[in-house]
């Protein structure tokens, strides 16, 4: 899966979804900084999943209605940076065809998909 991890994600989430073998670039390692609208048209122009920490983005997809080719917001305050990696992994790699398209929340005990 092409995925786009915003500067607010994880490195260990970032690291685990690359061992994996997804394709991911990383704002952290790119251009840290970018403005949220620029971060949201990369991942359009590169057709992959963004992958964030930021409610902002939810303020671009719903009142703005700007088009998106999927968001998946984390939210796993008081886990470990691992912990977050291995659900984070195993939720992109087992609901992978529900992500596209959709504002999905991952919460500690709930995942919530929007379309």
């Amino acid at each position: 899966m092409r995925i786009l991890a915003d500067e607010g994600v994880d490195g260990p989430i970032v690291q685990r979804l690359r061992d994996e073998g997804h394709q991911v670039w990383y704002v952290a390692e790119m251009v840290p900084g970018t403005p949220d609208n620029e971060v949201l048209e990369l991942a359009n122009q590169e057709g992959a999943i963004l992958l964030t920490t930021d409610k902002d983005f939810g303020e671009l997809i719903f009142r703005q209605r700007r088009l998106s080719p999927g968001i998946v917001l984390i939210r796993l305050a008081g886990l470990s940076s691992q912990e977050k990696a291995s659900l984070v992994a195993t939720i992109i790699s087992e609901r992978a065809t529900e992500l596209a398209q959709s504002f999905t929340v991952i919460s500690p005990n709930t995942i919530r998909i929007r379309r």
